[in-house]
């Protein structure tokens, strides 16, 4: 703590940070367990250039970028990826003197860099980097040498028994056996795991006529990571649907199945969704969390004025509370950050959910089972026997669980759930839709929270200028402002941007909006009466952050194409 408090009045000095937010900055390092560098860089206090250069000035220590270094891969025998990532060291080469040349993302770190001495048998000489360059190179070079040997291992066995023989219909019949001890087992163990420390929420593995392509999601958008020749694709294929628990023996329909695995001690768990295709069975991966849920309402970028609304909501002791948005726009995740701030000794909460994506200690979570009839209602039916005090809906996706969910709402249980509307004042006419009439939906709804993603940008890179004409009539102003742009760099792996942050539209149900629910059909009427009691739209929502300089205006776009 006291190395932190140094370095933070040293960026004082730089005029980073402001003398009077050490005390609170020490206080949230201590909180999250985090050093003071990693939390002014995850609250944006600074980008990582900024603090690199004020640190090699602290360390009296040449700070250059990791991709103009020529670094030598044999020297990586001596350690493995997974210490030089933890430490955020590499070594790069031996200059003329003999002197091993370290590239630190940790300045002074002495147990490390003694380690690296002793192990080099050589004087160190250190050069500061950045660590998310560290952590990005070390990536991609385990990933080729991972894949690369694996796809190695399979073109050297490549015979009928590892990738097996055609039946009579033209399929492919690959034994169990066969696959469980054989090369595809590392390329898709690899092809997973190397998933997380790219940040991807998802794996597409698709076949073609004469190759297989591996794409992840990474902030929203597709990135292509690896292809191999689609002869390998049945024990791939294969040894997948083993991990996941799928039908091996079954290729024309659709199957859906889940793969747990600890990767850099985190629990994850996949979800895995096979599509029979032309060229053999496409894979779809979720990738969920499984270590316990962290987010806060700051986290998930609600803003003050905002805050004081859900605030509001949240302390109704009945009725529903919706959040609203399209498939992976990070409604469930909301959810869950409040149901962690009302969780208490005091109530009995339950959920329903389909699946369930994180655990909430002290919170009873159930999951659908439709092979069961298990469904939202037949769930909803048998909590509402298990007095609950507040209950959470996955979704609600038909009559039957909207009906059940508006009647505990209207019978003392505080509700919260999902639906697929584009804006907040859409739920109000979809429960009607859904055959709600419209004196319940008034009585029953708290407030809707309509949510969308849109991508940060990258705070290494982001370049800041002037906005032009265009620019300036989008963001609705007469006069020129300072706006950042993309730029793209290792930091971000080109695409400059970095993590994703959520913007919303909230509804808060008063007597006003109540009493227009049941006067008024127009959706347009409703939408103004909200906006006249305080309702900040979508685009108003992403306009600000564009401002601020959170995100660009290609996002902003973006959102109102929708």
């Amino acid at each position: 703590m006291n190395a932190n408090y140094e370095l933070l009045q040293f960026y004082v000095y730089k005029k980073i940070i402001k003398k009077k937010d050490i005390e609170n900055i020490l206080s949230e390092c201590e909180r999250l367990g985090i050093s003071a560098r990693d939390y002014l860089l995850t609250k944006e206090y600074t980008t990582e250039t900024t603090e690199l250069e004020a640190l090699a000035e602290y360390y009296c220590m040449p700070c250059i970028e990791l991709e103009m270094l020529d670094i030598d891969k044999t020297l990586f025998d001596k350690f493995s990826f997974e210490f030089m990532k933890t430490n955020k060291i590499i070594p790069v080469s031996f200059d003329k003197n003999g002197t091993l040349l370290v590239a630190v993302g940790k300045p002074l770190d002495t147990a490390t860099l003694s380690s690296m001495s002793i192990a080099f048998s050589a004087p160190i000489e250190c050069i500061l980097t950045p660590p998310s360059q560290i952590d990005r190179y070390i990536d991609s070079i385990s990933a080729v040498i991972t894949t690369s040997a694996a796809l190695h291992d399979l073109n050297a066995e490549k015979d009928d028994q590892l990738f097996g023989k055609n039946d009579a219909s033209g399929g492919v019949i690959v034994k169990e056996d066969d696959v469980i001890n054989n090369p595809a087992v590392r390329l898709v163990d690899s092809i997973v795991k190397e998933a997380i420390p790219y940040r991807a929420s998802d794996i597409h593995i698709e076949p073609f006529e004469k190759k297989v392509r591996v794409r992840y999601r990474i902030d929203g958008n597709l990135q292509e990571r690896a292809e191999f020749p689609i002869e390998f694709y049945s024990a791939i294929s294969a040894r997948l649907k083993i991990m996941s628990g799928l039908n091996i023996a079954e290729r024309r329909v659709p199957q859906d199945g889940r793969i747990n695995m600890v990767v850099g001690g985190k629990e994850y768990d996949f979800r895995v969704s096979s599509l029979p295709t032309v060229y053999g069975e496409k894979f779809a991966i979720r990738i969920l969390d499984k270590t316990s849920f962290h987010f806060t309402r700051t986290d998930l970028g609600f803003t003050e004025n905002e805050n004081v609304v859900i605030d509001k909501m949240l302390m109704h002791p009945h009725g529903i509370i919706l959040l609203t948005g399209p498939t992976g726009c990070g409604k469930s995740t909301t959810l869950y950050s409040f149901l962690k701030e009302i969780n208490n000794s005091k109530v009995n909460i339950v959920t329903v959910e389909d699946p369930v994506e994180y655990t909430l200690a002290g919170v009873n979570q159930t999951q659908v089972n439709p092979k069961a009839n298990m469904t939202f209602a037949t769930a909803l039916r048998s909590i509402l026997r298990q007095d609950p005090d507040i209950i959470m809906i996955g979704e609600i996706r038909d009559e039957e669980t909207a009906e059940i969910a508006v009647r505990a709402a209207i019978t003392g249980h505080l509700v919260f759930s999902t639906l697929h509307t584009n804006d907040a004042p859409g739920a109000i006419t979809r429960l009607e839709d859904m055959g709600v009439p419209d004196y319940l939906v008034a009585d029953a709804l708290a407030g809707v929270i309509a949510q969308r993603l849109v991508k940060r940008l990258c705070p290494a890179c982001k370049k800041r200028g002037k906005t032009n004409a265009k620019e300036m009539e989008i963001l609705g102003i007469d006069e020129p402002v300072s706006i950042f742009r993309p730029q793209g760099c290792q930091f971000c792996n080109n695409t400059g941007y970095k993590g994703r942050i959520a913007v919303h539209e909230i509804m808060y149900m008063n007597e006003a909006m109540k009493n227009e629910v049941v006067r008024n059909k127009n959706i347009e009427d409703l939408r103004h009466m909200a906006e006249k009691n305080g309702m900040v739209t979508l685009w108003n929502s992403c306009r600000n952050i564009v401002l601020s300089g959170v995100t660009s205006i290609q996002e902003l776009m973006t959102l109102t194409a929708e």
